[in-house]
């Protein structure tokens, strides 16, 4: 169960490619003088809607946002749906809310695209938490530290149905190496 001072909300940025639909999670506190935000982005053919159980339990020192990726959910689609113009949105998502740094959490697409963010824009991206990475040949190298997860050591579910269990590792994480 959520913690009490926990809000979630939904809103819509723009970007380039036109409006991106994001849900939100922060501290009562607002959550912007506490530890880097965390951007999570999706799978494919999914929105991030997929993050409606974790962004609670990792939202209690910092600012999450769980953006539809252009042509997905919610958001209006980009010319050919590929990472490195879902990379630019989410730049343009982090510029818009004026943000230095971001660590990224990044599900199977979602990390395609949290690789390509980080080696476009490696002063903004400080460390990647990727699921299910796609296959490495044609993304990027990048620096930034990284924990790369197995998701079937969760279930079935583990964003759903493990998200306690996930949130406390992913939250171990970036803790540790803040």
């Amino acid at each position: 169960m959520p913690k009490a001072t926990i809000r979630t909300r939904r809103a819509y940025f723009d970007c380039k490619f036109g409006q991106l639909h994001v849900r939100t999670a922060f501290p009562t506190t607002g959550g912007f003088d506490e530890q880097v935000t965390l951007f999570c982005l999706h799978s494919v053919d999914a929105s991030g809607r997929i993050f409606g159980r974790l962004l609670p339990q990792l939202a209690d020192v910092r600012s999450l946002y769980a953006p539809d990726l252009p042509g997905y959910g919610e958001s209006d689609p980009s010319p050919t749906r590929s990472m490195a113009e879902a990379a630019e949105a989410v730049s343009d998502l982090a510029n818009d809310l004026r943000l230095r740094q971001v660590d990224l959490l990044g599900v199977q697409y979602g990390a395609g695209v949290a690789v390509e963010l980080a080696a476009a824009r490696p002063e903004l991206v400080k460390r990647l938490v990727l699921a299910g990475v796609p296959a490495a040949q044609g993304l990027p190298a990048v620096k930034q530290p990284r924990l790369v997860l197995d998701l079937a050591a969760y279930g079935n579910d583990p964003l759903d149905a493990a998200a306690p269990a996930l949130a406390k590792h992913i939250g171990a994480f970036l803790r540790a190496s803040s």
